[in-house]
């Protein structure tokens, strides 16, 4: 009766399905061993108690069985009462009722190893395990700013409290990192880490092979078109980006992307000189029909704007994950859209075979290994108008502090950095300042990188080194203002099954340029205890504006309109999840 219950629900309630079947199969099982005669049937005494004994043990399992088997049969009571449950709602009922019927599984006849469901963990404990990391973070991020402030008035009318203060940020940063690996410890330990890695590759491959599908549609003369001209006047990774958002825009229409490249400014001849053609079957733009967006359904080529003048605005565009693939996304990843864009990259940024060559030569060239901290430094243009200025001590202290943490857990022959600037004298600055610092970068791609020589054939190659070294990188320190930095940490993602911690930014959170609302969900209320901060209740979504990396973040409540400063660990990230085509003719 629960089966046919289910059948008649959405899909969701159908993937319940295989698993009840399973359960079935463990009860046949079970009764299947409580009827078979014991083997060797001597009539013995001993033969006797081993009977005695496995009867004992089935009567026990048959009461273990009908124990979970009314927990079963409340968890889909619970779930067919609740139509409306949310994804979140849903995903954990699934690792319940998964768990379940593991542990009827073991109790029929141990088909299932001790140990850890092999579903995975849970989505809370994944998202309680980052928090805890998270908030270790932001702990620290608030004590050293509030003591530090405390040691500069010191200076001044108390200079005998300046060494004590310093004597208790050395201990408290001692605990900092003792506690974030003591963290690291735990996921390593915690038993799901094999899980973590195949869930990744069998994300990636299923994702990677519904593009392949989409591009290479079985009659390109027919298929429908979202043609996408690479003519945005901006940088090299604005640039990537906005082919990133045109691939976003044909993913959730199921549209071929057609890429218009020949003129390209970095390169005249066009991205497939560059990087492989994305698609091997269809590369022309022909049509019956042509519009630019929106457009209707039945219009077989649709032209899109750039991201700044796209009107309407669909839901889907970052910072949108689809919905068929956010319970597993969401559980695998601490920042979901990171992990969506960089699948775009992963498939859009295959080399030909000269750019390919170019790399491998770059990385022998410049003796790049690990373990490294990647270090993208941007200047001129940018400094003044879309940025601040930061010494090179600040991106090295933040290096400092990653391989203090490092030092922990693994010994480390050598500290090195890989330096990446559109400014040469940052790489010897950078030298001259940290001698004991194997410092690796190249003078000449940062004077290529200059804005009067940067839409060039060589400064293109330069750019896509640096931000392919950046991205091989063991941890990323960087502005997250800019473009070049935040291409690298979304490529990053498809090398780890999450690095969404591997950076430190200098100054932004993570964006993507054109994307819809960022919001974050209170989780704990707060009352403002000075002019400048807003007043939070749990429930409440709050419109992020940065985070000022102090223990606070700045932005805007949705609910009362405040805008203003807020602690950073009183909220949550609000994950967008948007129905998109869900690509069921790729297995």
């Amino acid at each position: 009766m629960i089966v046919r219950q289910l059948m008649g629900l959405n899909p969701w309630a159908r993937v319940l399905v295989p698993f009840l079947f399973v359960w079935v199969l463990f009860v046949l099982i079970f009764y299947s061993k409580l009827n078979t005669s014991p083997s060797g049937g001597s009539g013995s005494s001993a033969d006797g108690d081993d009977s005695l004994k496995r009867l004992e043990r089935a009567v026990q399992q048959l009461e273990r069985s009908k124990q979970i088997d009314h927990e079963l049969r409340v968890l889909v009571d619970e779930y067919l009462a609740d139509a409306g449950a949310s994804a979140d709602r849903k995903e954990r009922f699934i690792d319940e009722l998964g768990n379940k019927l593991e542990q009827d599984g073991a109790a029929a006849g141990n088909w299932f190893a001790p140990g850890r469901p092999r579903n995975g963990p849970s989505l809370e404990y994944e998202r309680l395990r980052r928090r805890v990391e998270t908030n270790t973070n932001e702990l620290w991020n608030y004590l050293r700013t509030e003591v530090t402030k405390v040691q500069k008035q010191a200076q001044r009318s108390a200079p005998e409290l300046v060494k004590p203060l310093d004597a208790f940020l050395t201990l408290a940063a001692e605990h900092k990192r003792s506690l974030l690996t003591d963290i690291e410890r735990t996921r390593m330990n915690d038993g799901y880490e094999a899980w973590r890695h195949r869930e990744a590759a069998d994300l990636s491959d299923l994702v990677q092979r519904r593009l392949t599908r989409l591009q290479n549609p079985e009659n390109c003369s027919t298929a429908r078109k979202l043609l996408c001209r690479l003519n945005k006047g901006c940088g090299y990774g604005c640039q990537l980006h906005h082919v990133v958002y045109c691939f976003i825009m044909a993913y959730a229409t199921e549209r071929t992307l057609i890429l218009k490249s020949k003129g390209w400014r970095y390169h005249k001849a066009g991205w497939e000189e560059v990087f492989q053609p994305i698609s091997d079957t269809c590369l022309d733009s022909n049509g019956a029909s042509h519009a630019s967006w929106p457009g209707q359904s039945n219009t077989q080529v649709l032209t899109l704007p750039i991201i700044d003048s796209l009107n309407p605005r669909p839901p889907y565009l970052p910072l949108a994950i689809p919905a068929d693939l956010a319970p597993r996304l969401m559980k695998l990843h601490g920042d979901p859209i990171v992990w969506w864009i960089g699948q775009f990259l992963k498939y859009l940024l295959k080399p030909t075979g000269e750019t390919q060559q170019m790399l491998e030569n770059g990385i022998e060239r410049l003796g790049f290994k690990k373990p490294i901290v990647g270090v993208h430094v941007r200047r001129t243009d940018k400094v003044g108008t879309e940025a601040a200025f930061h010494g090179i001590d600040e991106y090295m202290t933040a290096v400092d502090e990653y391989y203090d943490q490092l030092e922990l857990t693994e010994k480390v022959d050598k500290r090195r950095v890989f330096v990446a600037s559109d400014d040469p004298k940052v790489i010897e600055e950078t030298k001259t300042k940290y001698p004991q610092y194997e410092v690796i970068g190249d003078p000449n791609v940062a004077k290529m990188a200059a804005v009067s020589t940067r839409y060039t054939d060589s400064s293109l190659n330069g750019i896509i080194l640096d931000i392919h070294l950046l991205s091989l990188s063991d941890y990323l320190v960087c502005t997250f203002s800019s473009q070049v930095c935040r291409v690298a940490y979304e490529i990053m993602q498809s090398m780890y099954p999450d690095a969404s911690g591997r950076f430190r930014s200098l100054d932004d959170i993570y964006y993507y340029g054109g994307q819809n609302s960022h919001n974050r969900e209170v989780v704990l209320p707060h009352d403002p205890v000075s002019h400048d901060e807003i007043q939070l209740r749990p429930g409440d979504l709050v419109g992020v504006a940065g985070n000022h990396w102090n223990g606070y973040s700045k932005g805007k409540n949705l609910r009362t309109n405040q805008v203003g400063l807020f602690p950073s660990f009183k909220v949550n990230d609000k994950i967008e999840i948007v129905e998109q085509p869900t690509y069921p003719y790729v297995k």
